[in-house]
């Protein structure tokens, strides 16, 4: 388990991270993901890569937190975004525009359109990836990247 942890702990965190914003919540749920791989490995059957079965767990556990808390989360724009996304072929088109703006403007985007732009920029996930995350196909990812892209950008253009 050590060995899994390791190799995709920071996968994990960044998931969570991307849905709630929050650096403690994100590591409290990291750790408790581990937890709940740990205790329910053997259900692990292979048929998806292990770091989306992991951010498969992770994403019902924010549920979990989200129905016990009974409020919105907010997020606020960190540091940690900086460094996840300054090696991504999309933070040299977003450098134009400062990356406050940038993550501002994404979260007034639909909910699942910011998901899957936080997982493909912050996350480094493939579509495939987080379309299975999701529990949708690759293209319907790509598509919902696509149009979360050109709804920033409009938003972005018209706010300059």
């Amino acid at each position: 388990m050590d060995e899994l942890y390791r190799e995709y702990a920071k996968v994990v965190y960044r998931f969570v991270f991307t849905l709630c914003g929050n650096q403690h919540i994100a590591e409290d749920l990291t750790q408790e993901t581990f937890l709940q791989a740990y205790k329910s490995i053997e259900s692990y059957n292979g048929t998806c890569k292990m770091s989306v079965w992991l951010c498969q767990i992770a994403k019902h556990l924010w549920y979990q937190y989200l129905q016990k808390n009974r409020r919105e989360i907010v997020t606020d724009i960190r540091d940690e975004y900086y460094g996840a996304m300054e090696n991504s072929t999309e933070s040299e088109v977003f450098s134009h525009y400062g990356m406050k703006e940038i993550l501002k403007g994404m979260q007034r985007l639909p909910v699942q359109m910011r998901e899957v732009m936080y997982l493909r920029l912050t996350g480094d996930l493939s579509y495939k990836e987080i379309g299975e995350i999701l529990g949708r196909s690759e293209n319907w990812a790509r598509v919902n990247y696509y149009r979360g892209k050109e709804l920033l950008w409009r938003e972005l253009r018209e706010n300059e």
